[in-house]
């Protein structure tokens, strides 16, 4: 990050009060330009689309685990709108509700708080950014709805089952899925401009490069990918917008096309995606880690280098995806070896935040427990990737359930416990109140638990060759066996128990909104400049810029009487 010419443009907002005059309700909260409201809207709008893809999940898990039988508050489910909800269901918690929440929600409100500026560099792009999201998301609830029912192509969306209407049976519902999506990317990627431009243009004075959070590198870094990777699959989107419209044949055999070319270019997007969202993660688990332990984030730099390492390395894995789709056996073992070298950053990473740990004054609070079960459950996803990275265990394993339960063992930490990780630390911040901490930890471990009760099963059922979309496993007598059937209905059950342990989150989200103790400037003794601001920071976040001394994480340093040092603080 260039440190160049930021402190002019961070002087020449030293009278921004002038420039944050008030607003009305209109301009506050509907069209407004202020980067803290357009991450709730962000916010908000990701947790009422993590309903949508709960209650999809509720409805295929009760059709596998009782399959016929009537699903309480749906009904009997067809095999297509089985097909619709593991294809929406994926889709939703990727696009609409890891990526806004994570990268959109997080991003926007940290990066101008922890850069120590008064808002994004540019304010209406980021505005409209936000309406575009949220077309996208109209568009894609009115594809649930259209003839033929939403799109059942799966999340992937291979060709020809996405590109012909007779295949997949849902002609409107895969054309709204593609348009969403692609409204979906044009939103992030005028999200990641601002993201970029703010981090490098406007940070505080004094603040340099390795005094960032390591949360704004994270978001930055992640932001980059995303506009390297995205370019490719949004060209992709538009030959398949015309292969379903107009008949042409880019991924059509019969017309000369190719559907593999469709899987290159979506998993050239779609491994890099993993590490577009799982960054920003770990960025808030560090943040967490080192403000509960008290410790400087150990390797501060390394992290950094490893993050851009990983990065890089992201490009170069797509194809472990296709081990079986007929690619040349001797580039699947480059691949192979690619996908093997990206786990070393990652696993480092992992080990950087136990050395963090170790030796620290560690306080078990509610957001400490979620970074802490971040890394447990993540290092449980990147184990058993590595398998699936091997061509030859991938060739049995591949589009088993075992691959189900690999992947929501590194996507659940990232899109559910690193969000509820990052909210419930910054809830004092943003809404100036704290949240019940005993209900906190009642919903953490009446998620935690049951989370891994739902896929632990699904690793054995997948070593014993159950096949994922299915719809019905009693129209294969060998899957149909009484002990595979157990597997399916206590996953079912676990599930059920933790999204009932959400009404708690709710409820304790909504009663601390409304009546929860106030919370100071300060409440967890943090070092970060979001921390200076009042709780919640008004519209400019201060009435005087604040002035960087220091890196991020001087927690604990010898001869101090206090444990933690503010960014802003004068030696």
């Amino acid at each position: 990050m260039s440190h160049t010419s930021h402190t002019e443009a961070h002087g020449a907002g030293a009278a921004h009060a002038d420039s944050h005059p008030p607003q009305s309700f209109f301009h506050k909260y509907l069209w407004s330009t202020d980067h803290k409201v357009i991450a709730m809207q962000y916010l908000f709008t990701g947790m009422a689309m993590a309903l949508v893809g709960a209650f999809m999940a509720y409805v295929f898990r009760m059709q596998l685990a009782f399959p016929g039988m009537s699903v309480p508050g749906f009904g009997v489910v067809s095999p297509g709108e089985y097909n619709a909800m593991i294809t929406n269901h994926g889709s939703i918690m990727i696009f609409w509700v890891a990526m806004p929440v994570l990268i959109a929600g997080f991003g926007n409100y940290l990066i101008p708080l922890m850069c120590g500026c008064d808002d994004m560099v540019f304010p209406r792009v980021n505005r409209l950014s936000y309406q575009l999201f949220f077309l996208s998301v109209l568009v894609l609830i009115a594809s649930l709805f259209v003839q033929g029912g939403g799109f059942g192509g799966a999340w992937t969306a291979y060709p020809p089952l996405s590109s012909v209407a007779k295949y997949n049976l849902t002609p409107w519902g895969s054309l709204l899925w593609i348009i969403a999506v692609a409204l979906e990317f044009v939103a992030f990627l005028l999200g990641g401009i601002n993201f970029i431009t703010t981090a490098m243009n406007s940070r505080a004075p004094g603040m340099k490069a390795f005094d960032v959070p390591i949360v704004v590198w994270m978001i930055v870094v992640a932001s980059l990918l995303f506009m390297a990777s995205v370019g490719p699959l949004i060209a992709g989107a538009v030959m398949l917008i015309f292969d379903q419209t107009l008949h042409t044949g880019f991924f059509d055999p019969a017309r000369g096309g190719d559907p593999v070319l469709w899987q290159h270019l979506f998993w050239f997007f779609g491994h890099p995606e993993v590490y577009v969202v799982l960054l920003p993660a770990m960025g808030i688990v560090a943040e967490i880690m080192t403000v509960f332990a008290r410790k400087k984030l150990f390797a501060y730099r390394m992290v950094i280098y490893s993050v851009i390492a990983t990065g890089v390395l992201s490009f170069f894995v797509w194809a472990h995806h296709q081990f079986i789709a007929g690619i040349d056996p001797r580039m699947a073992n480059i691949f192979t070896v690619t996908t093997l070298l990206i786990s070393i950053p990652i696993a480092e990473l992992c080990f950087v935040y136990i050395a963090t740990l170790y030796g620290g004054s560690i306080r078990l609070t509610t957001p400490m427990l979620w970074a802490l079960a971040f890394v447990a459950e993540f290092l449980i996803g990147g184990v058993t990737g590595i398998y699936l990275g091997a061509s030859g265990a991938d060739i049995f394993f591949h589009d088993t359930y075992f691959v189900v339960a690999h992947f929501h063992y590194t996507f659940f930490p990232i899109a559910i416990i690193a969000v509820f990780a990052g909210i419930t630390f910054w809830f004092p911040k943003m809404f100036g109140r704290y949240m019940n901490e005993t209900w906190g930890k009642v919903h953490f471990w009446g998620t935690i638990i049951p989370f891994n009760l739902i896929f632990i099963p699904m690793f054995l059922l997948g070593m014993a060759g159950e096949h994922r979309r299915i719809y019905d496993y009693t129209h294969f007598p060998d899957l149909a066996l009484p002990e595979l059937q157990a597997m399916r209905i206590l996953a079912t059950v676990a599930l059920l128990v933790m999204l009932a342990f959400q009404l708690v989150f709710l409820v304790n989200f909504v009663l601390s909104l409304m009546r929860g103790a106030r919370a100071s400037k300060n409440p967890w003794n943090a070092n970060t400049l979001e921390w200076t601001a009042e709780s919640p920071p008004p519209h400019g976040n201060w009435a005087e810029l604040p002035n960087c001394y220091r890196g991020p994480y001087e927690y604990s340093v010898p001869g101090r009487e206090l444990d933690y040092w503010p960014q802003d603080e004068k030696a």
